[in-house]
């Protein structure tokens, strides 16, 4: 048996004959890259018995030969796809049995390539047999071309229009259905919710007990922490992807790497990279030129996509009862995925993948050993939010990871190619120390960044994400112990007061008196006004009718953070159409801005009077108080 590329080193010095000969035997000459045409074995000429190799990288960056011995061919195994069952006899691999990052492994008998090394049995195995994916269907997806107009490999966007292009114009991302597109509406991003959405989508008809898996894509972790971690496995664990704390390169090229990808080489997708990386790793199936093939089975079964693809180095095979795993790192950023599909994932070098950079400093935290923290994050519908996340959770637990009572700011500055750059603040009062990594899934930049890639207006790039983090070792923070009504009964247009006891953390209690008025319309009314703190006070909001508006909203989820707020309900109603709010209209307003001759008519809402009183710290607390007032004597 011969490697397919030993046809190349034995042929090419023998000129214009031995051409001849290869074209009259249906072979082309290979180029430096890899073969222009794989010479295959269809599915129908295997048989039980036949020997065979495969090639995979065990250390480093060179594939190494392992022997295979077929066991038998498991027929329609997925829609329209065999499966080729195989031994895998080889002195790592009796100890390790199926190893995850060894999808993809190009596996051979009688020197013609027959697919890759891709599934295993869920778990506990205690013998090295896995499933092959037939040559034949990952090669069709190799050829499938890149739709015309694939927005994220595009170099330009369309120009923004401060109307939003008009009513509701569809995003083409989510108008296709994607698999990793957030199903809501503008406004309502959640990072939780989309990623059981997408979990769901991948996951839809599948048997859990099925014994027969694909070989899990190790998510190669570096630059987090243990509590960042649970995070992301919480996020991308259903998806296929398996966390392993290990490498991911840290943004940096290896000089000593191979410059293009081989067969059996190490592949990895770099979903982020820098102080802190996530690569997924698995091995190269074949290389026809620019473009190759890999895994023999889905990453995420995205479809169409476009990941900022890298040449993997493995530094080893960890055994493991329950499955084993490659341990390692990128080598050389090269290329971008480009096909996510049942059979294959496809790369080619030539395409580079969007990304845009985070960079974060931390204030108040003096002798931290990093200050400055810099990443690349792939640009991706989901991908993203979870990564800014994760991100910036492990910034947290690596700087600021003390029991201690803190007070913390995160000021944002997130910037939109045609948009211009939204600010945005988050913040809290911890008491025993910061927040766990989790609950920074739900931070406001993260969201923004989902809404804006989810945005079903304009198909946009985030050009950076810049932020600061301060924390203050002090608990600035005041407990609402209670209020005391001061005037139970007020006349219309007079103030009633209210005083409220705040009680810190270490000192005298503080009181303030606060004042509420009531309008004519209230005359006569008992009205129950509600006491809490301005940052969980949520503003009225229309909904928003383009990408404009959403930005907007994205930096008014709540009223000054210190501050308490007075609130009741008005007897108005508040409407909310095409982008504006009126929060002080009669019924009768209201139907008459109904349309007679369409269904698209202004939301109404409960209207509510608001009196902020800003403060110097955070409250924590909320109460509520009824009071009476006086009907008008004429």
């Amino acid at each position: 048996m011969r490697e397919p590329w030993s046809v190349r080193n034995e042929f090419l010095p023998v000129g214009a004959l031995a051409v001849g000969l290869l074209a009259g035997l249906g072979f082309t000459i290979p180029n430096a890259r890899g073969q222009a045409k794989a010479p295959t074995i269809s599915v129908d000429e295997i048989k039980d018995g036949m020997k065979g190799y495969g090639l995979t990288v065990f250390k480093g960056t060179e594939p190494e030969r392992f022997d295979v011995e077929v066991v038998g061919v498991l027929r329609n195994f997925r829609p329209s796809q065999e499966l080729i069952l195989v031994k895998t006899p080889h002195p790592r691999l009796n100890v390790t049995k199926n190893v995850k990052g060894m999808s993809g492994s190009p596996i051979y008998f009688d020197g013609r390539l027959a697919g890759a090394y891709a599934y295993s049995w869920a778990a506990f195995q205690v013998e090295p047999v896995a499933g092959v994916t037939p040559i034949a269907p990952m090669l069709t997806e190799m050829r499938r071309p890149i739709p015309a107009g694939f927005w994220p490999l595009e170099n330009t966007a369309p120009l923004p229009s401060k109307g939003g292009g008009g009513p509701h114009p569809k995003h083409a991302s989510n108008a296709s259905g994607s698999t990793t597109s957030f199903e809501g509406a503008p406004g309502t991003y959640d990072l939780e919710t989309h990623a059981q959405q997408v979990a769901s989508r991948i996951n839809a008809g599948l048997d859990p007990a099925r014994p027969i898996v694909p070989a899990a894509t190790p998510l190669m972790l570096a630059g987090m922490s243990d509590r960042s971690i649970a995070l992301v496995r919480k996020l991308f664990g259903p998806l296929g992807l398996e966390p392993v704390q290990a490498g991911g390169g840290g943004g940096k090229q290896d000089p000593t790497a191979p410059m293009h990808y081989v067969n059996g080489g190490g592949l990895g997708v770099q979903m982020a990279r820098g102080d802190v990386s996530f690569m997924g790793l698995g091995t190269v199936t074949h290389v026809e030129g620019t473009r190759l093939c890999g895994f023999g089975h889905p990453m995420m079964e995205a479809g169409t996509t476009a990941l900022p693809a890298t040449i993997g180095r493995v530094h080893w095979i960890f055994a493991s009862d329950q499955h084993s795993s490659k341990i390692g790192e990128s080598a050389r950023p090269l290329g971008t995925l480009v096909q996510d599909r049942q059979s294959a994932v496809i790369v080619e070098e030539t395409k580079q993948a969007p990304v845009f950079p985070l960079t974060f400093d931390i204030k108040g935290a003096d002798g931290i050993p990093k200050k400055n923290w810099n990443v690349e994050i792939a640009e991706d519908k989901f991908m993203s939010s979870g990564l800014v996340s994760s991100v910036l959770g492990s910034i947290v637990d690596a700087s600021v990871s003390e029991r201690r009572d803190v007070t913390w700011h995160m000021k944002s500055k997130l910037s939109v190619r045609g948009y211009g750059t939204i600010e945005l603040e988050d913040f809290g009062v911890a008491v025993g120390g910061m927040p766990d990594a989790g609950d920074f899934a739900h931070a406001k930049i993260g969201r923004a960044v989902g809404e804006v890639l989810n945005n079903p207006w304009q198909m946009v790039h985030i050009d950076k994400i810049e932020g600061v983090l301060s924390v203050d070792y002090t608990r600035d923070l005041w407990k609402l112990r209670g209020v005391d009504l001061l005037d139970m009964v007020v006349d219309v247009g007079r103030p009633a007061r209210v005083r409220v006891h705040l009680v810190p953390f270490a000192g005298p209690e503080v009181t303030k008196i606060l004042e509420v008025r009531f309008p004519e319309d209230m005359a006569g009314r008992d009205v129950d006004v509600e006491i809490a703190p301005g940052y969980a006070v949520v503003p009225d909001l229309a909904a928003p009718q383009s990408l404009w508006d959403l930005l907007a909203n994205s930096t008014r989820q709540s009223v000054q953070p210190r501050s308490l707020v007075l609130s009741y309900r008005a007897r108005a109603i508040g409407v909310a159409y095409k982008g504006h709010v009126a929060d002080r209209l009669p019924p009768f307003a209201v139907d008459a801005l109904r349309p007679a001759n369409s269904d698209v008519a202004p939301d109404a809402f409960p209207s509510y009077t608001r009196v902020i009183t800003p403060l110097d710290r955070y409250v924590d607390g909320s109460d509520r108080v009824r009071i009476h007032v006086n009907p008008i004597v004429r």
